[in-house]
């Protein structure tokens, strides 16, 4: 979409959400109303009168919040949404796309920095699709681990029949999540489908035929997470599946450390031991900062800002 990148500001956690000054995007706690933040937080696309189609500016809005959601021990889990009946009609075609107005190599896709935001957050987030969703409306909601979608909206990767290519990290997330010869029939055809058409391959986890059904289903998702499974386990979890090594002795070797670590750091494997038998629910305290494993992050850490990808291009 557009060429040049806001540079995103420090992180200042607010006491409320809902009180930030944002145009595109608009945070709801839950329960909607809550003074300060609440363990599940709801992402509102907000631009119903355009069908909630991505801009610029929604872009860094999203980034922003991602941002602090992550680093906020308060949220356990967020619910991403579109106001209205359309999640997200994908880019903002009377804007238009534009190019040309820097090096190739210094562009970063603005969509692909939101779906960073959302795989690199700690916090994991369901995506309530309530109405249809093509192009980045699609891509953005990749990283998400839930997709919650309503059975006669439709759904689409249509790139190809705009005269683009795909964008926001999909070429990586959609073939891993449904297989590669599902993802070449979506992108090559850049067709719709409703959400239970089997080209999508389990890429929703749910779906329903109202759409005033998808919000609460998602919530509940979302609070069932935030009330008993340990934010440090979740994040440990969803980095060895995206962040693993390739052969199954690299793995056995990777979760034996990571395992080890959890047995003997004690902090959240007693608490849910004890909750499961106390037949109560858990009260996790363990961070990733205080109690992860030492090897974390396990991976190499690529930087996406243009003068550390100008200082990579010189070796």
């Amino acid at each position: 979409m557009v060429n040049s990148y806001f540079s995103p500001s420090p992180i200042e956690v607010p006491s409320s959400y809902e009180k930030l000054p944002l145009g595109h995007v608009k945070v709801e706690h839950y329960p909607q109303g809550a003074p300060t933040a609440t363990p599940v937080v709801v992402v509102v696309l907000n631009r119903p009168a355009k069908r909630n189609a991505f801009t610029q500016q929604m872009a860094e809005e999203l980034e922003k919040v991602f941002a602090m959601f992550d680093v906020d021990e308060r949220v356990k889990a967020i619910v991403m949404t579109g106001s209205g009946n359309t999640f997200c009609a994908g880019a903002d075609l009377e804007i238009g796309f534009r190019g040309g107005q820097e090096k190739n190599q210094d562009h970063r896709d603005s969509g692909g920095r939101v779906a960073l935001a959302v795989h690199k957050c700690r916090k994991p987030t369901i995506a309530a699709m309530q109405g249809s969703a093509v192009g980045v409306g699609m891509t953005m909601v990749l990283p998400a681990v839930i997709r919650v979608a309503h059975e006669k909206s439709k759904y689409g990767f249509v790139f190809a029949r705009r005269g683009i290519t795909m964008e926001s990290c999909s070429s990586y997330f959609l073939p891993r999540l449904i297989g590669f010869s599902r993802a070449q029939y979506l992108v090559s055809t850049g067709g719709v489908f409703p959400s239970n058409s089997p080209h999508f391959n389990g890429l929703f986890a749910e779906t329903f035929p109202e759409q005033s059904q998808v919000l609460p289903r998602a919530l509940e998702l979302a609070t069932e997470i935030a009330q008993n499974v340990s934010p440090m386990a979740s994040t440990l979890n969803r980095a060895l599946m995206w962040r693993g090594p390739e052969s199954p002795e690299e793995a056995h070797l990777l979760e034996s450390n990571v395992i080890y670590h959890m047995f003997g750091s004690g902090r959240d494997q007693k608490e849910g031991v004890t909750a499961f038998f106390e037949k109560r629910k858990p009260n996790f305290k363990a961070t990733i900062e205080e109690n992860g494993p030492a090897n974390f992050p396990w991976w190499y850490e690529v930087s996406i800002e243009q003068k550390a990808a100008k200082r990579l291009g010189k070796l």
